[in-house]
Order: C-alpha cells, then structure tokens, then sequence
C-alpha cells in the first residue's frame, strides 16, 4: 500500500468515526421524540426489531451469512449485552435521575475506561501517552461543552449517578470484547447481536408494558423510532463494527467526545443556538482529543 493510499483509507476510518458520533449523537434528539408517546422499554424493542430484520436483509443481499458455532453466538451475546441490553436500560433508568448534562459526561468517560482495562488488564493494544493525553482532553472538552456547571449535581442521586457511569463503563468493555469477533464480519456481527437483544428485549416489553394496550403512536413518534431503528442502530452498528477493527478499542471509543459536539450542531441547525467562547474551546479540545488517540503510531527503527 502507498503512502497515499494509506492515508486515503485512515481518511475514510476517520470519516467515518465522524459518522458514527453524528448517529449516535443524534439519537438523543429522536429518543426524546419518540419516547414521548412510546414506553421505554417498547421503543427499544421496536429499535432493535427493526434493526434485526434491516440488518439480516443487508447480510442475506450482500451474500454473507450468520455464524453457526455455539463459541461465537457466546460471544455476541456477551457484546449484545455490554452494546445494548445492559447498556441501554440501565441508561435509561439512571438518567430518570439525573440531569441530562451530567449525564452526558459521565457517560462520556468510556475512553477513559477503554484506557485502563487496556493498560492494567487486557493490554490488546498498543497504549502511549499521548493517547492518554487525547483520553483526558477530549473528557475536559465535554465538560466545557456540557458546561461546568453540570458537575455541580456530583454526589447527589449517587445511584443514578453511578447507573450512567455503568453504562460507560459497559460501553468501554464493548469495545474491547468486540476485538473478540474480529473473524466475523462486522455486518454478521451487527445482525447477531441485535438478535440476541431481541430476544430479550422484546419479552420484556410484553411483560412489563404490554404495547398492545397503549393507544397509537403519532406519525411524528413512528418517524423518530423508525430513524433511531435504521441510521442510529442498523447503519451505526455497521460502521461501529467495522472500526473496532481499524482504529481499534481506544479509537471507536473516542466517538463519545464527539457525541457531545454533535448536540451543539443540532441545536445550531433546529434551534437557533450560538456557540459561546467555552463551548467553542471545549469542542476544539474534544476534536484534538479525538485526534491525538488516533493519531497513527509511528513504527520503531530497527537498531
């Protein structure tokens, strides 16, 4: 490969990270929407049926086909649980207490997590200082965009406090764990693992809400689910699986620090907000964050 070519194809990687954090940046947005007139639990299931059947179409279309050892299907039941299952529903239950700017940044932190198992447990990836560097700056940037004063709820509703720190923390093992998968492709590995999350999500709903006896959603709240079910689940997993493999655990986690950034965007566009001096610097400092875990690690020369 040329050193063109190269640089080309980390473009591309870094593309689409980009893309990812406007996905699941912009989930928030539709949740919001949809969750108004959809019970939680219901909108999830219906979040990953839809995805399920759009993804197993797109592995059928493309040739491919799911997994058929018992080992694998372990394993994507593990990194269905640590993406979604676990993941979303102890998130959904922490941030009934706590305010959404908190939680953004505690839930920002999963790079930092991805950082320490790397180092003191798993020790998969090559680690430097200037990725631990990029770690730090990118958290820093997301509480300057969320804006200091949402530290200001630390220690109260600890229990919520400490459910939206889980879910980092879940999300951090899930990028680690999906290193595990790396013989499967990644759209074998999207389909498997959102079925496995509709296997127990979609009993849940019909235990704990039953939706069937819930008046009709607007077409306003069906659009929101139907976009938060093909673009921010089917189409994010893709690109999140994928980049497990080329930019690695610490890399696919350094989209949360763009996910913050992402909201700024989207309350320019729809609601007319301006970006202030501290909001400006704290998405610089997430962008350079971002890069410097990035940044390609420069081979050693030979003696």
């Amino acid at each position: 490969m040329t050193m063109t070519s190269g640089a080309l194809g980390r473009g591309l990687e870094y593309a689409l990270l980009g893309l990812l954090a406007l996905l699941w940046g912009s989930s928030y947005l539709f949740l919001k929407v949809a969750v108004a007139e959809i019970p939680p639990i219901s909108l999830i299931a219906l979040r990953v049926s839809v995805a399920a059947l759009l993804l197993y179409c797109v592995l059928i279309g493309s040739g491919q086909s799911l997994p058929r050892d018992r080992t694998t299907w372990y394993h994507l039941l593990v990194q269905s649980f640590f993406n979604s299952i676990g993941a979303w529903t102890i998130l959904a239950w922490g941030q009934q207490y706590v305010d959404s700017g908190l939680a953004s940044v505690l839930n920002s932190t999963s790079p930092i997590f991805v950082f320490l198992f790397t180092y003191f447990l798993t020790r998969h990836e090559t680690l430097s200082s200037l990725k631990l560097f990029g770690a730090l700056l990118g958290l820093a940037g997301v509480v300057l965009i969320v804006g200091t004063d949402a530290l200001a709820g630390l220690g109260t509703h600890v229990a919520g406090q400490l459910a939206a720190l889980l879910g980092a923390i879940l999300y951090a093992c899930a990028a680690i764990y999906g290193k595990r998968l790396s013989h499967v492709s990644a759209t074998a590995t999207a389909t498997g693992a959102m079925i496995w999350a509709v296997v127990f999500l979609v009993p849940a709903s019909l235990l704990v809400e039953q939706p069937w006896t819930l008046p009709m959603p607007s077409g306003k709240a069906l659009a929101a689910a139907a976009i938060l079910s093909i673009f921010c689940t089917a189409g994010a997993l893709l690109i999140y699986f994928r980049l497990i493999q080329t930019l690695g655990s610490l890399g696919v986690a350094s989209q949360a620090y763009l996910r913050a950034g992402v909201g700024v965007v989207l309350g320019m566009v729809f609601l007319g907000e301006q970006i202030t001096l501290i909001i400006g610097v704290g998405l610089i400092a997430a962008i350079l964050g971002v890069a410097a875990i990035n940044a390609p690690q420069r081979a050693k020369k030979s003696a």
